[in-house]
This record gives C-alpha cells, structure tokens and sequence, in this order.
C-alpha cells in the first residue's frame, strides 16, 4: 500500500492560471461597455446640438410668445399684490390654522361669496379682489436638525436608534413647525393686517385653547408663587448664616442656641454661603424662565413680522427652489413644450425606421 500524498500543485498553477484569464477577460469587457458607452453618450450629444441648432428659431419663437402672453395677461387683469404676515404658535394650532387657510382660499374660488364677506367683516365686493390664501412654514435646515436632537433625547434609547433624520421628516407636517408665514394675494393694494389679525383671533377663540391657556398660566401662576416663597426662605436662612458667621468666636462656643449645623463635615460647612448663594441664583432663574413661559403662554398666536402687510406687486414664481419673473417662467415653459413636442416627432422618425425590422 502507498503511503504517497496525491499531486496537487500542477493542478492549483491551472486553476490560479484560468482565474487570471477570466478576471482579464471581465476586465476587457468592463472597459469595451464604458468606452461604448461614452461614445453612444458623445453621439446623442451631437446629436442633441445638430438638433438644437436645426430648431433654435422655433425654439426661440415659443420662448418669445410665452413672454409676450405673460406681459398681455399682466396688463389686462391688472397687477396682483402680496401680503404676508410671520406669526409665532405657542400651542399646536397648526392643523386649524392651515385648515381655516385652506377654507378662506376654497372661498376665494366662488366669485362674490357672502361667507367669506362676512367671516371677514367685508362687503362682498371687498371679498371679490381676493385671489389667494396660502400658508406655509418658515424653517431652515439648521431648525430640522435642532428639532430631530431634541425630539431624539425624549425617546428611549431603544426607539431613538429605529428613527433616523429623514424618518423623522417624512412624519414632521408642515403645520407641526412654529413659525408660520400667511399670505394674502388681492387685486389691490390695502392694508390687510386687520385682516390677518381676523384670522388669527378665529383660531386664537378655539374654546379648546383658551381653555388649555388658562391651565398654563394657572399653573405657571402656582409655580411662580412657590418659587417667591422659596426665595425669601432662601433670603432668611442666608441671613441667618450671616449672622451667626458675624458672631465672636466666644458667643458662638457658649451660646448653644445660636449654633446651627448644616449637614457636611467642618471642610464643607466652609462653603455653605457660597451654596446658599448657588441655590438663590437658580431659583431666580427658575422664575426669570416662568415669567418668559407667561408672556409666550399669554397669546396663542402672535404676529411677530408684519412688514408687507400693505402688499407687493406678485410678478416672481418660483422655480427649482429660485424665484424668477413671471414672464421668464412663461417664456422657459412654452419653449420646454415646444422643445419635447420636436424631440417627440423626431423620436417617432426615428422609430418608423426600424418599424419593418421588428
């Protein structure tokens, strides 16, 4: 019986051999499919410019057109003018603010309407020059972020690490931010904060939150009281310690009556004024930060910028997140129609090339 070990090694250069080969072969075809590729991409870019040049006057035409609609449509109807209002919620008024919005803009649709007239203590002619009611929050990036961190460390650990950024803001609604911008499109230019302040005042009557708002302050009412009594406890126990530590040395060893001990060992008793001190700072604090709870809890909604109540003339849209003219907007829209509209036909030439050989 043999007792030699099988061959291996001819075997494993083979093997190692046809790996190599392989690997250099899905290498060579990696890089034919990337250089077929940047050539199809460089023709349909030529081809894209001979296709352009071929239609720039039409192009052009649209694009002149959609200007020109734009500039007859401004002076036939006449100018539109914004105005906008900041306002602070104190409480969750969201959803009722951005239903009563939404309400006062469906209105705005029926030509004439009485509700709105008298909702708004107007006369229906006066309720006719409104075009639009729109809302929507003011918030930036940094806000979100700010938000997420502290909506994070009220969570338990477990369930915080299941929410991600882009969770929470898939579940944050726009009425859920606090700051809100209101605007208000008319035909003419008026003052409209009473307007605004109308239709803050019908949220801000919600039985519900005034009902809510008188806990608060109640609450904060009780907290306030209970800090003051604390203070001047605070008051009179540091000018007790005053006292005994003004003592001579002799009164305070023979007069066991005014000794006072305050738990700690000699070391810490040193520092006892300074604690004292400590606690008395904060309870101001504590107050100081109740007295700014009250002045937000007093309003449910407040306005906190009002600088373009007596409106501007509405002439920008907004496109890709920038603001732009109007009449730009226009000219861009009916040159991209015309544009897909050219690309289409060819596309459906070049289609009927290959028809028979399907």
């Amino acid at each position: 019986m043999s007792n030699k070990l099988p061959e291996t090694g001819g075997s494993e250069e083979v093997d190692l051999g046809q790996l190599f080969k392989l690997i250099g072969k899905a290498f060579e075809r990696l890089f034919k499919f990337l250089a077929d590729l940047i050539n199809k991409l460089f023709l349909g870019l030529v081809w894209l410019i001979f296709f352009l040049k071929k239609h720039a006057v039409k192009i052009f035409l649209a694009g002149v057109l959609g200007f020109a609609l734009a500039f007859i449509k401004e002076k036939v109807s006449g100018p539109v003018f914004v105005s906008s209002v900041t306002v602070n919620q104190n409480y969750n008024t969201g959803e009722n603010l951005y239903s009563l919005i939404n309400y006062y803009n469906s209105l705005t649709k029926q030509k004439g309407s009485a509700t709105i007239a008298k909702a708004l203590d107007l006369s229906e002619s006066d309720s006719n020059n409104f075009v639009s009611f729109e809302i929507e929050p003011v918030v930036s990036e940094n806000y979100r972020i700010k938000n997420y961190d502290a909506y994070i460390k009220e969570l338990d650990s477990a369930i915080a690490a299941s929410i991600d950024y882009d969770t929470y803001l898939e579940n944050t609604m726009k009425h859920d931010y606090r700051q809100q911008k209101i605007f208000i499109k008319t035909k003419e230019s008026r003052n409209l904060l009473p307007i605004f302040q109308k239709i803050i005042d019908k949220v801000s009557l919600s039985e519900f939150f005034n009902t809510r708002q008188k806990r608060d302050l109640e609450e904060l009412k009780n907290k306030e009281l209970a800090l003051k009594q604390a203070i001047i406890e605070s008051d009179s126990l540091k000018n007790t310690y005053k006292r005994v530590l003004e003592m001579p040395i002799d009164k305070k060893g023979s007069e066991s009556g005014t000794n006072i001990t305050i738990e700690g060992s000699e070391t810490k008793n040193k520092t006892k004024e300074f604690e004292l001190y400590q606690n008395d700072l904060e309870l101001r604090r504590e107050l100081v930060a109740i007295e700014r709870q009250k002045q937000d809890k007093e309003e449910i909604i407040e306005i906190v910028s009002s600088e373009f109540t007596s409106g501007t003339v509405d002439n920008k849209t907004t496109i890709l997140g920038k603001e732009i003219s109007r009449k730009i907007a226009y000219a861009i829209f009916f040159s991209t129609i015309i544009f897909l509209l050219l690309l289409g036909v060819e596309l459906n030439k070049f289609i009927d090339r290959y028809k028979d050989k399907v």
